[in-house]
C-alpha cells in the first residue's frame, strides 16, 4: 500500500529524517512510533502529501506521491482519510454534519444519500445515536471516534491516525484500540498510527517502525513482541521494557484477543 524509498525530511537546513526505508502492507495496523521530537509527525505529514520530501520517493497504492502532478495528487489523496491528534471537529457543525463534509466537497450526492452514508459511518464507530450532538456536547473519545468516522466518509483503503489516544483515559484508550482492531480486521483497512502508547502498540500492532532522534531514521522494524524480546538496540530496549514494566507481565485483554504474528 505504501512504499518509501531514501527518504529525506527537513525544514530548511535542519534534517529530521534521513535515508528511511519501509513498506506498509495492505490492510495491517502499522504503528509509527519512537521517543519525542524523532521525527514521527513529520514523518505522517510527508505520508499524506502536506510536505514534499528533500529526497527520496513515496508511492501510494503504486503511485509516486512526490512527483503527481495536481490531479494525479488529489486522485491518490482519495484513497486516504486522516485523524489529526486533536480530532479537528468544526464546532459549529454536528457529528452528522462534520461526517458528511467530506462527501459535499468531493461527491455529487444528494443531501439524502450524504446523510445516509454519515449517519452509516456513525454508527459503524457506535455513535449512530449522536449524530445531532455537536462536539463540545460529546466526549474526547467519542469525538476521537466522530473523526475517525469523517476520515472513512468517502471509503479510503488508508488511514492516517495521529496519536489517536492523546488525552484518553486508560479505559477509553482500550475502546478506541478495540474499534481500530475491529475495523482493520473486518473492513480491511490499512492503518498507519503515530504512537507512543504502549498499551495501544502492543494492543492493535500488526507491525512498528521505532524512529530515533540521532540516528535521524529507523532503529528498528517488527513486531513489537518481537522487539520487546529480541532486539539489541539499548534504545528499543528501554521503550519496550518501560512498556512491561507499565503493564505487567500478564497480556492485556486486547492482545490475548489480537494474535496476528
Amino acid at each position: 500500500m505504501i512504499r518509501v524509498r531514501g527518504l529525506k525530511c527537513a525544514y530548511a537546513e535542519a534534517v529530521i529524517l534521513k535515508d528511511v526505508d519501509f513498506e506498509v502492507r495492505r490492510g495491517e495496523v502499522f504503528i509509527i512510533l519512537g521517543g519525542s521530537g524523532c521525527g514521527k509527525s513529520t514523518l505522517l505529514k510527508h505520508l499524506i502529501g502536506l510536505y514534499p520530501p528533500a529526497a527520496g520517493q513515496i508511492e501510494i497504492i503504486g503511485k509516486d506521491l512526490v512527483h503527481a502532478g495536481e490531479s494525479e495528487h488529489q486522485d491518490i489523496l482519495k484513497h486516504i482519510g486522516v485523524m489529526y491528534q486533536s480530532g479537528a471537529l468544526f464546532g459549529s457543525m454536528s457529528l452528522l454534519e462534520n461526517v458528511r463534509l467530506p462527501l459535499e466537497e468531493h461527491t455529487d450526492l444528494d443531501v439524502e444519500a450524504m446523510d445516509l452514508i454519515a449517519q452509516m459511518k456513525l454508527s459503524l464507530v457506535g455513535l449512530g445515536e449522536y449524530a445531532k450532538h455537536h462536539p463540545s456536547e460529546v466526549s474526547g473519545g467519542m469525538q476521537k471516534r466522530a473523526a475517525i468516522a469523517r476520515a472513512m466518509a468517502l471509503d479510503p483503503q488508508m488511514l492516517f491516525l495521529d496519536e489517536p489516544s492523546a488525552g484518553l483515559d486508560p479505559i477509553t484508550s482500550a475502546e478506541l484500540d478495540a474499534l481500530i482492531r475491529r475495523l482493520a480486521d473486518t473492513l480491511g483497512i490499512t492503518f498507519v498510527i503515530v504512537s507512543h502508547e504502549l498499551a495501544s502498540i502492543f494492543a492493535i500492532a500488526d507491525r512498528v517502525i521505532m524512529l530515533d532522534r540521532d540516528a535521524k531514521g529507523i532503529i528498528a522494524e517488527g513486531h513489537p513482541r518481537t522487539l520487546q524480546q529480541t532486539h539489541t538496540h539499548a534504545k528499543v530496549r528501554e521503550f519496550f521494557n518501560r512498556g512491561a514494566l507499565d503493564r505487567g507481565d500478564s497480556m492485556t485483554a486486547n492482545e490475548t484477543h489480537h494474535t496476528k504474528p
